[in-house]
């Protein structure tokens, strides 16, 4: 975690999966250390917040920016309004469909931010994901185990 701007604290940042369940997100140190969050292809992810607020913050807002592999960069930012001094607050954000095939596999890099309605950045996550191909039948269809 980087960029804990003055008044705001980031505690948790976590992906929850059907597939997979909660993966937590290092906050404590390079993204390349923990190495990457496995998800299978076609995964509905939900990204999971927590964090504290010293003054009050008006506009909050999420922005995850992945990028990776041959595929442009994706953006998606989700305002989550105004928060009162206290805390912590947990939000959870609405569920996204991973893209599915080959072409989309591989390794992203993934920046998640909360910043203000003023824009400016309060504190940030870097991760690795991997997205990885869903082997089997169809009906028994199953992502590799992250070894």
């Amino acid at each position: 975690m980087s960029g804990s701007g003055p008044g705001f604290r980031l505690l948790d940042v976590s992906l929850h999966t059907e597939e997979r369940g909660r993966l937590v997100v290092g906050l404590d140190g390079p993204a390349e250390e923990a190495g990457p969050l496995v998800v299978p292809e076609g995964a509905v992810v939900s990204v999971g917040l927590t964090f504290l607020v010293g003054r009050a913050v008006d506009g909050l807002a999420f922005e995850e920016r992945r990028t990776g592999g041959e595929q442009p960069p994706v953006t998606t930012r989700t305002p989550l309004g105004g928060f009162r001094r206290g805390g912590p607050y947990e939000v959870r954000l609405p569920p996204r469909r991973m893209p599915v095939g080959r072409a989309h596999c591989g390794l992203y890099r993934v920046t998640g931010r909360l910043t203000d309605g003023q824009g400016h950045e309060l504190a940030r996550a870097d991760h690795a994901l991997m997205l990885v191909h869903l082997t089997g039948t169809p009906e028994a269809r199953t992502a590799p185990d992250a070894a």
